[in-house]
């Protein structure tokens, strides 16, 4: 049987081999994508979009079952390697040399950065997420700062940046996830001061945005951790990573998604050494929190 396989509609690719040829390079590559990712197949499946009996008959031994071409592009896309590589369009003794870095840029509105970071979060579920933020963590801001930050954006753009903190701390005991959090010590400085983008805040809505984020941070931890780090000493950008999934980082009114394992790994290596430095590890965030509360005029 030959097969061929259509990649999109403007391109194909025709492989002029036997199926069961074919399927066995694709059987093999797949191992080498979930022994490097160290899961196992219901993790694999879940993280890849597809069914896990369905990864099973694609993955049986002398079995000719293929993927269709938008599962193939989807599972080259969520592992971060070629779709040549993948179906043995690039013949290699392993995955050196052949992935290709998968980045996406997302221009989101308000009600589509929502839905797609609804779905990061949906799919991360058992996952820890690991997040830099640009300001005052979305998951601990409160309201009135949003609506100081946020006053030059849409209602909806608002909405978006605090719906997914307010569903992830709903009222549960513990989070279904594991939160990380690393923030340097200049941003909380300057919120407390009122300064930088703060410039004209309240100072009482400085103030009861400080205490609750004491009374969450006591509330969720260990679950939801926050280190403070020194940014003179080490430098982060915005971004969060969705366990080995993927991760986005902030351009403002775009995301540049990652989803090679590569640079995902390399992010998390980022995030670890943020947390190595850090001059506030998450036991002391609170004695942290409250001098910068007596501080505040």
């Amino acid at each position: 049987t030959k097969v061929k396989f259509v990649v999109n509609i403007k391109h194909s690719i025709d492989y002029s081999a036997d199926k069961r040829d074919v399927a066995q390079v694709f059987r093999d590559r797949m191992s080498m994508l979930i022994a490097q990712r160290g899961f196992n197949l219901s993790q694999f499946s879940k993280s890849i979009g597809i069914d896990r009996s369905a990864l099973s008959q694609f993955l049986a031994q002398d079995s000719t079952r293929l993927p269709r071409a938008e599962t193939l592009c989807a599972i080259a896309i969520a592992c971060g390697v070629s779709l040549d590589w993948l179906m043995g369009l690039i013949a290699a003794d392993g995955l050196d040399g052949d992935i290709v870095p998968t980045t996406e840029a997302l221009h989101l509105s308000g009600a589509e950065a929502q839905e797609k970071i609804a779905e990061w979060h949906r799919e991360a579920v058992g996952y820890k997420i690991r997040y830099v933020p640009c300001t005052i963590p979305d998951i601990l801001r409160i309201e009135d700062v949003s609506e100081f930050e946020f006053r030059a954006h849409s209602l909806d753009f608002r909405e978006a940046q605090d719906h997914e903190a307010r569903q992830l701390l709903s009222g549960t005991p513990r989070l279904e996830t594991d939160v990380e959090v690393c923030i340097p010590k200049q941003t909380l400085e300057l919120f407390a001061h009122g300064e930088g983008i703060w410039k004209g805040l309240d100072a009482s809505i400085r103030l009861k945005q400080l205490e609750s984020m004491i009374k969450q941070l006591d509330e969720f931890y260990p679950t939801f951790r926050m280190f403070i780090y020194d940014q003179q000493d080490i430098y982060s950008s915005p971004y969060t990573l969705f366990g080995p999934l993927r991760a986005a980082v902030y351009l403002g009114n775009m995301y540049l998604v990652v989803n090679s394992v590569d640079h995902i790994k390399a992010i998390s290596q980022h995030f670890d050494r943020l947390i190595r430095a850090a001059i506030v590890p998450s036991d002391r965030i609170d004695s942290y929190i409250q001098d910068l509360l007596e501080n505040i005029n």
